[in-house]
């Protein structure tokens, strides 16, 4: 796409009689935003067309115009898709760009397109169509992930492996188990991209400048015409205000952080100390120097956008916190910020949802370390709170007393005798035994939401009978 050459008399045009000369340059280039809002030339033209037909509908302009403007604006679209439009910084933006190749493609008529609009309702109306869209994909690419991760749940629902906190073992849990975490966190962020695109989903159209027009418009048909459920019912708010995108950008920095917290997983998970993952060749990258290396850079990367898609968020929340209502030409720095925002979310959701369905998880591996590190130490201490009648306080000391003796000794709890542990409490059994294996410790957890192999699996159930 090239820039067409314009005078800025022809620039000024567009503005009206106002003004007596064209712009400096420097406020020609601060101006400008045709160099990003060029992406909302689908939304602009969709928009253009529907508030044609309602114009002619309403007998505002007539139906031949109208048909003129309609094929118009097709061409015009033809010519951006096939990369053949003369995009021109002297236009400033994207909806008089549009208009001006109107114009040279079908003459007077064109001039009769912005009957009844402003830039303002304009671009209020393409940047919501743009980000419903966005929601959209979001949408999409979430339950593609959420499925990956179901996939690498039912193949490892009775996989024992340790649960951490503070990155230290824990609990025994399973890969299941572990995994279902994940499509609960993005269940959540499913959510929130339908309820945001729910509440942004009214039209601007039709609010003018800020008051509404005089013109007997029909913003219920343009409405309908763009699959909104309604049009906004006070035009100042209409154009004044971005909480949509400022919503959307809240829902991806929060699904960011989850995709972030899985990449930071796989990142420790994959290396030579952890080893409880592979990554396939297609997410992994080697080292230029060290020929050993497999270095999980997707994951890395992924790991990394929250920067950025935070970062827009920040952004955005700080043009809008001091705007006096109505429209401002502060506003027009809204877009390169969700723009970057929604291109970093896809690619990193597109990037997880792949990982997720090549990885290749390490069952022994993953065991062997659930069994140690004392991870059965809590069903030691349920036992006697059971099975010897202490106190969970009591149990919790008895417990503790244990493990330091098997770390002395460098062994786990499995493997101290049974007089051993009656050195400790009398009350202690053989039956103890029974529970200190971790499958035996992970088939316990029975509770809702629990990581017993059966709970696991109805989750998994649940959740592929939402996604259907």
């Amino acid at each position: 796409m090239t820039d067409r050459p314009q005078t800025r008399d022809a620039a000024n045009t567009m503005w009206g009689g106002r003004f007596a000369s064209g712009p400096d340059a420097i406020m020609e280039a601060i101006n400008a935003s045709i160099g990003f809002d060029r992406r909302l030339y689908a939304q602009d033209i969709r928009g253009s067309r529907a508030h044609a037909a309602m114009l002619a509908a309403q007998g505002i302009i007539s139906d031949s115009d109208a048909r003129a403007i309609g094929e118009g604006l097709l061409t015009v679209l033809s010519e951006i898709e096939a990369g053949n439009f003369p995009f021109s910084t002297a236009l400033e933006d994207i909806h008089m760009n549009v208009e001006a190749r109107l114009k040279d493609l079908i003459g007077e008529p064109a001039g009769r397109l912005h009957t009844g609009r402003s830039r303002n309702d304009q671009v209020a109306t393409d940047f919501r169509l743009w980000v419903r869209d966005q929601c959209d994909a979001a949408i999409a690419a979430l339950e593609a992930v959420i499925r990956a991760a179901l996939g690498q749940a039912e193949a490892g629902a009775d996989w024992v492996m340790p649960g951490f906190t503070h990155l230290q073992t824990a609990q025994p849990v399973t890969w299941g188990h572990h995994m279902m975490a994940y499509v609960e966190m993005f269940g959540r962020d499913l959510g929130r991209f339908r309820d945001a695109r729910a509440r942004m989903n009214e039209s601007p159209l039709g609010a003018a400048a800020l008051a509404g027009t005089g013109y007997p418009i029909d913003r219920q048909a343009t409405a309908a015409a763009l699959e909104f459920d309604r049009p906004m019912a006070n035009s100042l708010d209409a154009v004044s205000d971005r909480d949509f995108a400022l919503e959307f950008l809240s829902a991806a920095s929060i699904c960011a952080v989850h995709l972030s917290r899985l990449s930071e997983e796989l990142v420790i998970w994959s290396s030579a100390q952890f080893r409880f993952v592979s990554m396939s060749d297609r997410w992994s990258t080697g080292s230029s120097i060290m020929p050993q290396k497999r270095n999980p850079d997707a994951a890395e990367l992924i790991r990394a956008k929250i920067g950025r898609i935070l970062g827009a968020t920040v952004a955005l929340f700080t043009v809008m916190k001091g705007l006096p209502l109505a429209y401002s030409k502060d506003m027009q720095e809204d877009k390169e910020q969700v723009f970057d925002a929604a291109d970093s979310l896809m690619l990193a959701l597109a990037a997880m949802a792949g990982m997720l369905s090549d990885l290749t998880a390490n069952r022994d591996r993953m065991e062997a370390a659930a069994s140690a590190g004392f991870s059965t130490a809590t069903d030691l201490a349920d036992w006697l709170v059971r099975e010897a009648g202490l106190p969970f306080r009591e149990a919790h000391h008895v417990t503790g007393s244990l493990v330091a003796m098997a770390e002395a000794r460098g062994c786990d709890l499995p493997d101290l005798t049974l007089s051993d542990m009656q050195s400790v409490n009398p009350a202690i059994t053989d039956d103890v035994f029974g529970v200190l294996g971790v499958h035996n410790s992970v088939a316990s957890r029975q509770s809702y939401g629990g990581t017993a192999p059966g709970q696991v699996r109805a989750q998994i159930t649940r959740w592929k009978e939402k996604l259907a």
